[in-house]
Formats: C-alpha cells, sequence, structure tokens
C-alpha cells in the first residue's frame, strides 16, 4: 500500500494535477488557464522527474527516490532552472498574475529545499504535496484543505517504505505549506 501511494502522489502526478487547478483558478475559469497551470506543471514537475529518468538511466541513482540526500543537489538546480525558466516565459506571455505567484513561490520552497538538504535530509514528497493543497486552498477553496488526508498518506508512505523519518516529512510538509505564505504575499 505504501508504495502505491508514494508512486501515485509522487511529485511530478501532484504539480500536473494541482498546478492545472491553479492555472484554471488564476485565469478566472478561462480555459487558457489549464494551458499555463500545464507550463507550470511541466516546468515544476515533468521536466524533473524526465531528468531524474535520464540519470536512472545513466545509472547515476538507482531509483526516483534519490534516497542519498548527497546525491539530490543536482535535481534541486534542476528545479530552480527550470521553474525559473517557466517563470520567464510566463512574464512574457502574460500569464495571470496567480499562476507566476505560484511557480515563484515553489521556487523559493525548492530553495528552503536545498538549503535544508545540505544538512539533513527532508522529505520533497511531502513538501510538494503540502504545496500543492495549501495554493489550491488558496485560489480555489478552503474546502481543500480536506486534502491534506493526501498529504498525510504521503508522509506516512515516505515513512512505511524506510525513506524518511517523520520530523522529515512534517519537516517537507510545514516548508510546503509556508509556499502559501509566499503566494499571499506575492
Amino acid at each position: 500500500m505504501a508504495r502505491t501511494v508514494t508512486d501515485v502522489l509522487q511529485p511530478r502526478n501532484v504539480l500536473l494535477a494541482g498546478m492545472l487547478g491553479i492555472g484554471l483558478a488564476a485565469a478566472g475559469g478561462d480555459w487558457t488557464g489549464l494551458l499555463w497551470g500545464f507550463l507550470g506543471a511541466l516546468c515544476a514537475g515533468l521536466i524533473p522527474a524526465g531528468y531524474i529518468e535520464w540519470e536512472r538511466g545513466r545509472g547515476t541513482w538507482g531509483d526516483r527516490h534519490v534516497v542519498d540526500r548527497t546525491k539530490r543537489a543536482p535535481i534541486f538546480f534542476v528545479i530552480l532552472g527550470s521553474i525559473g525558466a517557466g517563470s520567464v516565459v510566463m512574464v512574457l506571455g502574460n500569464a495571470p498574475t496567480g499562476i507566476l505567484v505560484a511557480m515563484l513561490a515553489l521556487w523559493v520552497m525548492t530553495i528552503g529545499l536545498l538549503a535544508v538538504n545540505t544538512v539533513w535530509k527532508i522529505s520533497v514528497d511531502s513538501a510538494v504535496a503540502s504545496a500543492a493543497v495549501s495554493l489550491l486552498a488558496v485560489v480555489h477553496s478552503p474546502w481543500w484543505t480536506a486534502a491534506y488526508a493526501l498529504t498525510a498518506a504521503v508522509c506516512w508512505s515516505r515513512v512505511a517504505l524506510g525513506y524518511h523519518s517523520v520530523a522529515q516529512t512534517l519537516a517537507g510538509a510545514g516548508l510546503g505549506a509556508a509556499t502559501t505564505v509566499a503566494y499571499a504575499f506575492g
């Protein structure tokens, strides 16, 4: 069960669903928001996931989880570059402010993940799940906070699989929730 939860709710999937919803809300329900949301998901989740798969194919990492924190820095730099490039495209394309601010909030969260990761292993999966829920709650409805049950499931699965401690998943979820602060003041 833990393997299924961690695979289904992995960051690329959570970001795909979450950024589409955020983009739609940012565009006031206009379908073009889905395009901006897809760009956000591509840059924040799909490109980094592709990079991980590419490195796995080269034998750099054993699996997509990159459990050794000392090998994670390149991933964070790819994420920062990809989100940064996507944000530039959004600015140049006059994307709705809400999706751009969400991207920048994810960029700031990634800096936090990188900084913490230099000294301690933190759960990226938990951070992404929490960020998506908190951002959806802000842009759509507070009812989205009920989806924190999914974030709790991600935290549980990461601990059950032995990838993280409870503290590491809670720290990740806390950092993810803090993206809402960046969004709200953006």
